[in-house]
């Protein structure tokens, strides 16, 4: 993320990003589709049912149609396979800090 002049934090879990003191400032969120515990398709609905409209961008290794286009059509701004490609990471980031700056 600081290679592309973004600031970044990580945590080891959803559980974790929605207990951390980021949650309201968090502009953007990546999170992988496959967690443990809670994926990253359920935090988005959760943090959504909580009022937190996250522009977020979901990651995974095993990429599906079907679980892309649930995860787009719940309001996901982008589904990236792994390894994600810079220029793919950057667009999506540049649209989602873009949505989260339209009301």
């Amino acid at each position: 993320m600081r290679s592309l002049g973004y600031r970044g934090e990580a945590f080891a879990s959803g559980a974790e990003f929605l207990a951390s003191p980021f949650l309201r400032e968090t502009s953007c969120l990546i999170a992988d589709v496959h967690m443990p515990v809670m994926t990253g398709l359920e935090l988005r609905r959760h943090l959504v049912q909580k009022g937190h409209l996250i522009p977020t961008i979901l990651v995974t290794a095993h990429a599906s149609d079907v679980d892309r286009a649930r995860a787009l059509s719940d309001g996901v701004i982008c589904y990236l396979r792994k390894p994600i490609d810079e220029q793919d990471l950057s667009r999506c980031l540049s649209a989602a800090l873009t949505s989260a700056r339209t009301p």
